[in-house]
């Protein structure tokens, strides 16, 4: 059985490419946290990074919905991809996603500007 289930926060923007045959993929990682206690009451914050493959509709609707930072749920199988660079082997480990979830909710809509939050005195000028 090769199966993964992660909860993470995109590291980027994602960005879909083409195969020659036209089918889409994209390539991203996310940021999964881990906090805990040692033995000696020390509090832990760990972060990995886990990068993820989608391929087809999957990969379109991530980059249509998903920006950088946002939270994911991603269900899918580790793939390892091996090669060799110059007389030496190499390799790499990812996620294979078939299903990846939104568990962010839209942005609300901001307000509109008051008058007063518009005066000249209360806007920062930035060069």
């Amino acid at each position: 059985m090769n199966t993964v289930s992660l909860i993470g926060r995109t590291t980027k923007d994602i960005e879909v490419r083409y195969t020659p045959a036209g089918k889409a993929v994209c390539n991203f990682s996310i940021a999964i946290g881990r906090k805990y206690t040692k033995p000696d009451g020390e509090k832990v914050e760990e972060t990995s990074f886990i990068d993820i493959q989608c391929w087809g509709h999957t990969a379109e609707n991530v980059q249509k919905y998903v920006k950088k930072g946002n939270r994911i749920a991603v269900i899918g199988s580790l793939k390892q991809d091996r090669w060799e660079d110059n007389g030496q082997k190499r390799s790499k480990l990812y996620v294979n996603a078939q299903q990846v979830e939104f568990l962010e909710t839209k942005p609300k809509e901001q307000e509109p500007k008051t008058e007063e939050e518009i005066k000249p005195e209360n806007v920062s000028w930035a060069e």
